[in-house]
Formats: C-alpha cells, sequence, structure tokens
C-alpha cells in the first residue's frame, strides 16, 4: 500500500465519497416519494393511471442508466427556463430510475399484506385512501425496509455512471488522480476500497435492522 500517495491525495477520495454518498441518498430519497406515487397509480383502479405508471416502470426498466443520465443531464436544461448543477441533474437521473424498482417493491410489499386487513379496516369504516395510508402502507414499508436499504447499497454502486458528466465523485476523482499521478492502477484500487467499504457497512446495518424487525414480530 503505497502510504504517501493516499496521505498527499486522500481528500481526493473523500471528497468523492461525500458526493457519491448524497447522490445515493438523494436517489434512494427522492425515487422512494416518487415510487410511492408510481405504485399507487398502478395499483389505482383507473385505467389511464394504471397505463402511464405501468408505462413508466417498463421504460426505465428497460432503459441503460447512462442512456437516462444522457438525456436529463442534456435534455432537461433545454426544457427549463433556470440552469440547474450538475449534480442536481445527477441526482435527478438517478432517483427517476431508482423510483421505478422502488415502485415494484413497494407494490410487492403492498401485496403481501393480508387482505384481511383491508377487510377489517373497511368493516371499521375506513375509505380505501384512509386503509391505504394508516394500514396498509405502514405494513408494506416494514416488508420492504431491507429492499430499500439493498436499493441504497446498489444506487451506491450504480451512481459511478454519473463520473461521465463530469460529477466530482469517487471514480471521478479516482481518474483524475490517474491523470495527474500517471499511476494508471493504484486510484482504481483505492476507489474500489473506498466502495466496498460504504457499501459492506451498509449492508451490515441492514442486516440488523432486518434482525431487530424480525425480533419484534
Amino acid at each position: 500500500m503505497d502510504i504517501e500517495f493516499i496521505t498527499t491525495y486522500y481528500s481526493y477520495f473523500l471528497e468523492g465519497a461525500k458526493i457519491t454518498l448524497m447522490i445515493s441518498l438523494f436517489g434512494v430519497i427522492f425515487g422512494t416519494f416518487l415510487g410511492i406515487i408510481v405504485c399507487l397509480l398502478k395499483i389505482s383502479n383507473i385505467k389511464i393511471f394504471e397505463i402511464v405508471s405501468s408505462a413508466y416502470i417498463e421504460i426505465i426498466r428497460g432503459t441503460p442508466l447512462l442512456l437516462q443520465l444522457y438525456i436529463v443531464y442534456y435534455g432537461l436544461p433545454m426544457a427549463l427556463p433556470f440552469e440547474l448543477s450538475r449534480m442536481t441533474l445527477g441526482t435527478i437521473a438517478v432517483f427517476l430510475n431508482s423510483s421505478a424498482y422502488i415502485a415494484e417493491i413497494i407494490r410487492a410489499g403492498i401485496n403481501s399484506i393480508d387482505k384481511g386487513q383491508k377487510e377489517a379496516a373497511k368493516s371499521l369504516g375506513m375509505s380505501n385512501k384512509l386503509s391505504m395510508r394508516y394500514v396498509i402502507l405502514p405494513q408494506a414499508f416494514k416488508n420492504v425496509l431491507p429492499a430499500l436499504g439493498n436499493e441504497f447499497i446498489t444506487l451506491i454502486k450504480e451512481s459511478a455512471i454519473v463520473s461521465v458528466v463530469g460529477i466530482h465523485d469517487i471514480m471521478y476523482n479516482a481518474d483524475t488522480l490517474r491523470g495527474i499521478t500517471y499511476k494508471p492502477f493504484m486510484p482504481l484500487v483505492y476507489a474500489a476500497l473506498i466502495y466496498f467499504i460504504m457499501t459492506f457497512t451498509l449492508s451490515k446495518a441492514i442486516g440488523k435492522i432486518e434482525g431487530s424487525m424480525k425480533k419484534s414480530d
């Protein structure tokens, strides 16, 4: 391990890790909000909402994240009367991509709830909207929380794609160091180590949360 290299350039990796975590965190947060909306539209009884939400999910899941990133990065500024930063555009692309997968995760969670729960809510005089809000969704979220955590881990790795549009995440800064130091391999090793530390730590934390949830059950 090249101690001199890491002591000289550690700030590049720290800054890159911060950007990566921010994009991934905001991606999963906003992706969850949008995913809930898309999911509720898909399971609604209104045909047009079901068709639009299903088409959105299939298009997002059926096209590469890199393509979506380019469309958002170059296309969205043309449609807006104001400028957005590279970081914001990259985050938008990431959470749009994530929302389609989260919508299906939440839909699976809702489908896993016993139908008797909804019937019990109806017998108490609750409307479909109220039973979904206070009975079904809270239980569904509890069931899919580990899957949402895994989506966060996936985003940390997949967000490396934003480096191609100049966002200074871990991969972008690692490539910058490859050019500065003329060391093509070492920066990649440290980048891989940082990714591993972040994802391994998160997977262990999710495992503990899942274990505590099983105990509470």
